[in-house]
């Protein structure tokens, strides 16, 4: 889980020098990380859908493979088409990684299934905590093809032993429905108004951190940090979720996952609107509060969808809902981009991402306050 989501969102790291490299403008460059996050959302939903009836230990080695042909391939690729390949295909295989064990894990747990799902997503927690500035460093001292080379050599072991032992515990029912059936299933839920709020609701949760992250190592520069301080302010984002992944766990099988999942988003709200101030102690308030609010919002949305819809389709439910994330993440990273770029100022895209983060809350309460009726 370290590497599932520390790479995709470490773009805001990887623009500069990427562009440097291969002499590609930013704006540019922002529509491939938008690519890797599309497919890492939708690319791997949709085979999420699928893998529901496949076995897990299968589809995970595949993902594994795919990310060891990938480590060297910045050294052959020379083009923005080039670049869009590698990382279209990079954030299929991390989304995939991603979406079996978010959905495989937490079938393992039944009473304490908060707080097992907490724990499994601290992995992600710690991934954007050590990731940004890990890819900052390996970037900066190697340069970017032995760099990259480097952190998916990584990447490729960590799925390797992950593809060896995961698999769905023997006693936990498992759809037996076809592919057709499968497809069949997705189209009736889509027509349900429970759904289409979750659905909404749940890519802005997703969508409001990716609108972050475009531009908060460069606000975090103009608030007085250095480029090494920056990648570290925002990787302490990663650092406090984790707490957050931990007691969000607990606290969602005390008080119910839906009240701890919206209890998050109000602390990330918070946390952004304190990003207009300027002075340094006021932003490190805002990077804890956002932490808190990341790591619960990333963590208990699975028991929130476990316990609207069948847990059979565990898979298919978590990568239904990846699609969701997908859909934002194409718009997100030039949208932050250029929200700095036109108005020349950090106030605009603050004030994007606070909205963003309100229309979550909102969706979010009333899907799952609808759910209760079915």
């Amino acid at each position: 889980m370290i590497f599932t989501f520390g790479t995709p969102l470490s773009y805001g790291i990887l623009r500069q020098p990427l562009s440097e490299a291969f002499a590609i403008p930013p704006l540019s460059l922002s529509t491939v990380f938008s690519v890797m996050l599309f497919t890492f959302f939708i690319g791997s939903g949709v085979i999420g859908v699928i893998a529901v009836r496949l076995p897990a230990r299968g589809v995970l080695l595949t993902c594994a493979i795919a990310t060891g042909a990938l480590a060297p391939s910045l050294y052959l690729v020379d083009s923005y088409l080039g670049l869009v390949i590698v990382f279209a295909v990079l954030g299929l295989a991390l989304g995939t990684v991603f979406v079996l064990l978010a959905s495989i894990v937490p079938r393992w747990f039944d009473e304490r299934r908060g707080a097992a799902t907490g724990l499994i997503f601290v992995g992600n927690g710690f991934g954007l905590f050590v990731l940004p500035p890990l890819w900052q460093l390996s970037l900066a001292r190697f340069g970017v093809q032995r760099g990259f080379l480097a952190i998916m050599s990584a990447t490729t072991v960590a799925f390797l032993l992950v593809g060896i032992i995961c698999r769905r515990p023997h006693w936990a029912s498992q759809s037996t429905a076809t592919a057709g059936e499968l497809l069949a299933w997705v189209g009736q839920l889509i027509g349900t108004r429970t759904f289409q709020l979750l659905f909404v609701g749940m890519g802005l949760a997703f969508a409001w951190y990716q609108l972050l992250a475009a531009y908060a190592i460069d606000l975090f520069g103009a608030r007085g940090l250095t480029e090494a301080g920056a990648s570290t302010a925002f990787g302490l984002i990663g650092g406090f979720s984790i707490i957050s992944r931990i007691g969000g766990g607990y606290l969602a099988d005390r008080i119910g996952s839906r009240r701890a999942f919206l209890g998050s988003l109000i602390c990330a709200g918070i946390g952004i609107a304190l990003l207009v101030a300027p002075p340094i102690p006021v932003v490190a308030v805002s990077v804890f509060l956002i932490g808190l609010g990341l790591g619960g919002s990333a963590t208990l949305y699975v028991p929130v969808l476990m316990k609207v819809f069948p847990p059979e389709k565990d898979t298919a439910v978590i990568g239904v809902f990846n699609v969701a994330g997908g859909i934002g993440s194409l718009a997100m990273p030039p949208l932050g981009t250029a929200s700095v770029a036109y108005t020349d100022g950090y106030t605009v895209a603050i004030l994007l991402t606070f909205v963003v983060t309100v229309g979550a809350f909102w969706l979010i309460v009333a899907g799952t306050a609808d759910s209760r009726s079915l």
